[in-house]
C-alpha cells in the first residue's frame, strides 16, 4: 500500500512528464527541424558537392528529420493524448521500424564522417585517396540497409498498451525488451560513438603529424581553399562528437536500467520517477541530433556561414521579385 507522500510524488512525476513532453518536446522539435531543413539547404550548395564528409553531414540531417517526425511528434502528441501509436498496433509497429533505423542511421553516418576525415588527413596517399563521394554513398546505402536489419524484429515484438513499460508503444516481452534495449544502447549509440572518439583522436595525431611535415611546393588557390573547407568540417565534427557524447550517453543507459529492474510491485508498471527519466534522456538524444547546424554555424567558419548567407541572399531574393 503507498503512503499519501509516495502518491503525491508519484503523481507530480506524472504531470511533470507530461509537461516535459509537451513543451519541450515541441521546443525542440521546432528546433531540431530549422536546423536540420537548413543544414540540408547548406550542405546541397555546389560549394560542399562532390565532398564525402559534407554528403554524410547531408544524409545525416535528412535521417534526423525522419527521426523527428516519426518518434519526437508522437512524444509531445502523447501529452494530448493524440498519439495513436499507443493504440493502434499497426501504426505502433511502422513508427518503431522507422524511427529506430533513423536514430541509427543519424549516428551511424557521423561515425562514418570522422572515419572520412580520418583518411583524409592520412600521411598514406592510398587512404586519402579512399575518402571519395562514391565510398560515401556506399557506406551510406549499407548503413541505411544494416539498421533497417538491426530492428527488423520490431516489427514482432511492438505492441500497444503497454502498462509496465517507460512507453506505451513498447517490446511486448521481457526477452524482446531486453533484446531491443541492448540493440538499441551497443548498435545505436555505444559503438557509433566508440568509433567517433577513436577515429577523432587518431585524425588529431594525423593532423598534428602532417604539421611537421615541410611541404615545398606552392599550393594553388583551389587546393588552398579545399584545405579551408576540409578543415572547418573537422573542426564542425569534433564539435558535433562532443555535443552527441554528452547529451545521447543518458538515454541508452537509462533504457538498459529500466529493461533489467522489476516495476513497482504495487501498481505493476514503472516508477514515476524513472518514467521521468528516461524522458529527459530520450528528449536530450532528440536535442543533441537537432542541434548540428547551429554547431556547424558556430564552428564551420566562413564556409558553412558563406553558404547560409547565399541561402538567405536568395531568399530575399525571390520574395522581393513577389
Amino acid at each position: 500500500m503507498l503512503s499519501s507522500s509516495e502518491v503525491g510524488n508519484a503523481v507530480s512525476f506524472s504531470y511533470l512528464t507530461i509537461q516535459v513532453n509537451r513543451y519541450c518536446g515541441i521546443l525542440i522539435f521546432v528546433i531540431g527541424t530549422i536546423g536540420n531543413v537548413l543544414n540540408i539547404l547548406v550542405l546541397s550548395q555546389k560549394t560542399f558537392r562532390g565532398n564525402p564528409c559534407a554528403w554524410l553531414f547531408l544524409m545525416s540531417s535528412i535521417a534526423s528529420i525522419i527521426s523527428y517526425l516519426s518518434g519526437l511528434v508522437s512524444r509531445f502528441l502523447s501529452s494530448w493524448s493524440l498519439d495513436f501509436s499507443e493504440t493502434n498496433g499497426f501504426i505502433c509497429k511502422v513508427r518503431a521500424v522507422v524511427v529506430f533505423p533513423a536514430i541509427t542511421t543519424t549516428f551511424w553516418l557521423i561515425a562514418l564522417a570522422t572515419i572520412d576525415r580520418w583518411l583524409l588527413s592520412s600521411a598514406d596517399t592510398n587512404r586519402r585517396q579512399k575518402s571519395t563521394i562514391q565510398n560515401a554513398e556506399r557506406g551510406t546505402i549499407i548503413m541505411i540497409c544494416a539498421s533497417f536489419g538491426f530492428y527488423i524484429q520490431v516489427l514482432y515484438c511492438y505492441e500497444p498498451g503497454q502498462l509496465n513499460a517507460p512507453l506505451k508503444c513498447y517490446a511486448s516481452t521481457y526477452f524482446c525488451r531486453v533484446l531491443n534495449d541492448i540493440s538499441f544502447a551497443l548498435l545505436s549509440i555505444f559503438i557509433p560513438l566508440l568509433v567517433m572518439l577513436l577515429f577523432g583522436v587518431m585524425t588529431i595525431f594525423n593532423i598534428r603529424q602532417r604539421h611537421h611535415q615541410v611541404h615545398h611546393h606552392k599550393a594553388n588557390i583551389h587546393e588552398i581553399y579545399r584545405k579551408r573547407t576540409d578543415r572547418h568540417l573537422v573542426i564542425m565534427l569534433f564539435f558535433q562528437i562532443t555535443t552527441l557524447f554528452i547529451l545521447s550517453m543518458p538515454c541508452p543507459m537509462q533504457k538498459l536500467y529500466l529493461a533489467f529492474k522489476s516495476p513497482d510491485p504495487v501498481t505493476g508498471r514503472e516508477y514515476p520517477l524513472d518514467v521521468f527519466v528516461f524522458t529527459v534522456s530520450l528528449l536530450s538524444m532528440y536535442l543533441a541530433n537537432g542541434l548540428s547546424f547551429y554547431i556547424y554555424t558556430i564552428c564551420g567558419g566562413s564556409t558553412f556561414q558563406k553558404g547560409l548567407f547565399d541561402i538567405f541572399h536568395r531568399l530575399r531574393r525571390m520574395i522581393v521579385d513577389i
